[in-house]
């Protein structure tokens, strides 16, 4: 999600960026990516990246991080934000998802039944690798696990697609962080990481497009006979 496309008067990104520089900690990535993973619209482009900047310059409070740890603690945040759509819509069903979509509350949180039904087709579409594959494309990243509950998808396979497909995203915005690391002053930090969040989602869509051929190869490749 373009970090331009969230509301100021919700959330100010440069403010929260500058405020987590100078309180970064694993607890911080921890929670932060469970409320991004989550109902709740927030871009895990201001939580990992300048962890894992701070973690690779190892100055400011994240002197005494490791990027590696980075991308752990943000990839169980993001499986816990997960658990939270999945067990919700499990819960609570089809007709109260659409009904929250279609309030005045749920368009504050950016969720609308266009979002929901968008979710809910790429998940019927294409199945549990929906989790995988879903958690690297905007606006289908944090919707995703709604679908797979109210389908009672297996919790394992929940569990392994969204953990592997959430450690993919998580890395690359790492290493965005570590690239940022070598070649920009702290002062430029959100700048920059501003201008290439768009490059981030471009390389998000080419990876699920990557995924998908792979799937569709799959499944529509011609099948040897067994010799007798």
């Amino acid at each position: 999600m373009m970090l331009d496309l969230i509301p100021l008067a919700i959330f100010d990104a440069s403010q929260f960026f500058q405020w987590f520089v100078e309180n970064a900690n694993y607890l911080f990535v921890f929670l932060f990516m469970v409320v991004e993973s989550s109902f709740i619209p927030f871009p895990s482009e201001v939580v990992v990246p300048p962890a894992a900047y701070l973690a690779c310059t190892n100055t400011g409070a994240g002197s005494d991080m490791n990027i590696f740890m980075v991308v752990c603690f943000a990839t169980l945040g993001a499986l816990v934000g997960a658990f939270i759509n999945y067990y919700i819509a499990l819960w609570i069903g089809r007709p109260v998802v659409y009904a929250f979509a279609d309030s005045r509350f749920g368009h504050m949180l950016m969720i609308n039944r266009q979002k929901v039904d968008k979710a809910e087709a790429y998940f019927d579409k294409h199945g549990a690798i929906s989790t995988f594959i879903g958690r690297l494309i905007p606006a289908i990243r944090q919707l995703i696990s709604i679908p797979a509950g109210l389908s009672r998808m297996n919790i394992g396979q929940f569990a392994i697609f969204t953990g592997l497909g959430a450690l993919v995203w998580n890395g690359i915005l790492a290493a965005l962080g570590y690239w940022l690391s070598t070649t920009v002053s702290p002062d430029q930090l959100f700048e920059k990481v501003e201008e290439y969040n768009k490059y981030l989602t471009w390389f998000g869509y080419g990876i699920a497009l990557v995924c998908l051929i792979f799937i569709l190869w799959n499944a529509f490749k011609p099948k040897h006979k067994e010799s007798l």
